[in-house]
């Protein structure tokens, strides 16, 4: 039995050693250690399969029939928001800033932050910077209008009053936050620009990183600047911070709001990856002009709408987007302004609203003949505009249409364009991320 006992000892290490014997400790080639991963659909995403559609119109437009050629394009696979991102989701990006300079330019109490380690071995954070302790801030969320007999939350309160209005910007004695205040700063590096100086000795890494400080709560403003003589008041006052629209489209945000919210949304997703020792998605952007137009249309070929078409009514008449219908019974579709961002049937990919409801933002740049001259694979036209920059070049694309056009803005093939820093009260976005890899499907 001892034999037996020994023989199968023997055995089993062998094979381990024969194992560790392969590769690096023989000199061999074998790569770096890398572990295998899952590949996941991140939440509230349709994953985009790679393929080449026909971009352009479907239908005649004179208009643009000179400078718009259709033409084979191809895109590599990605993942797309289902829905525009909702006031609820931009909400918690709004509060994110808010709590972040509460806690750093107002509380300063230690609590909030999150404690060093202490000993000779400790890590501290370069330069003696904090960090918030974003855990308990979950667990113990800031009290910003009322100490409910806390005599924690009051005290909080009254170090809070400099985020408030003040003086004759007050209404009666109310506290209410001071939204010019809420901005958010980032830095992000224009590998477009640096691979177009990339034979530049005279330039270095930080000529192609870009600074922005951006002012993040919506314009709700929006909603009577648009519109002459309307009594859209209501909406101004309760569109944003009413629940009752809360899964309704952000609007009133400018593109550069939108990439700093990506930006906002990469960094959120990636703290928590770094935490849990997991792989990093690609960043978050807005989808380029091609990739919105190929998701717009589902996989299917040479159609008007995202749902097919060419008709704008199902069969039993029921309008299949939120937009503008005949001379303006803008409620004939079921909502006089905008609608639920899970409202009518999603297209094939499983996307809500591609064709209604908000126009969205797209990541391009607008040329009226950027076909003619832009690459079939994965086309993009990029610019990062300067202040004093001429306006033409502050142009983006804007795509799908919204709740206040007419049907021809719908197709999946009709694009325009507004101003980067322009805010409206019918365009909203929804994000992207780029899928590592050929296909979801294959083996890693």
């Amino acid at each position: 039995m001892k034999q037996i006992y020994f023989l199968i000892v023997v055995l089993a290490g062998g094979i381990l050693l024969s194992g560790c014997g392969r590769g690096g400790d023989r000199g061999e080639l074998t790569g770096v250690p890398q572990r295998s991963f899952r590949a996941e659909v991140p939440y509230g995403m349709v994953y985009i399969p790679a393929g080449s559609f026909l971009m352009g119109q479907t239908d005649q437009d004179v208009t643009f029939s000179q400078i718009s050629q259709t033409k084979q394009v191809t895109v590599a696979p990605f993942f797309m928001d289902e829905t525009e991102v909702s006031n609820s989701e931009y909400k918690q990006f709004v509060q994110w800033v808010r709590d972040s300079i509460a806690i750093t330019n107002y509380l300063n109490d230690p609590k909030y932050f999150i404690q060093p380690q202490k000993g000779p071995n400790a890590n501290q954070a370069p330069g003696g910077k904090k960090y918030i302790n974003w855990t308990y801030v979950k667990h113990y969320p800031l009290s910003y209008y009322s100490a409910k007999g806390n005599k924690a939350n009051a005290a909080n309160i009254k170090k809070l009053q400099g985020m408030y209005y003040q003086g004759d910007d007050k209404i009666y004695d109310r506290n209410e936050l001071d939204v010019r205040l809420l901005k958010y700063n980032y830095s992000i590096l224009d590998e477009r620009m640096a691979a177009d100086y990339r034979g530049d000795k005279t330039k270095k890494r930080s000529d192609f990183i870009v600074h922005d400080t951006v002012q993040v709560y919506p314009d709700t403003l929006v909603w009577l600047s648009d519109f002459s003589y309307s009594a859209n008041e209501p909406m101004v006052e309760g569109y944003f911070s009413h629940p009752a629209y809360r899964n309704y489209p952000v609007v009133g945000v400018t593109w550069r709001q939108a990439r700093a919210f990506n930006v906002w949304r990469t960094r959120y997703n990636d703290n928590y990856k770094y935490a849990h020792n997991l792989p990093v998605r690609s960043a978050y952007s807005l989808p380029t002009e091609a990739e919105f137009e190929y998701a717009s249309r589902g996989g299917r070929i040479g159609t008007d709408y995202p749902w097919g078409g060419p008709y704008i009514k199902n069969a039993k008449g029921c309008l299949m987007a939120n937009f503008k219908p005949g001379r303006g019974n803008y409620s004939d579709d079921g909502g006089a302004y905008t609608v639920n961002v899970r409202s009518y049937f999603p297209n094939d990919y499983g996307l809500y609203n591609m064709a209604g409801n908000v126009a969205e933002w797209t990541k391009d740049s607008y040329d009226e003949s950027a076909s003619t001259f832009t690459h079939d694979l994965a086309p993009a036209i990029s610019y990062e505009a300067k202040p004093n920059d001429p306006i033409v070049l502050k142009r983006k694309v804007v795509r799908g249409g919204s709740w206040k056009d007419v049907g021809y803005f719908l197709q999946n093939s009709t694009r325009t364009f507004e101003y980067q820093d322009t805010a409206k009260s019918y365009i909203g976005f929804r994000c992207v991320t780029h899928y590592q890899g050929r296909d979801i499907k294959d083996k890693h």
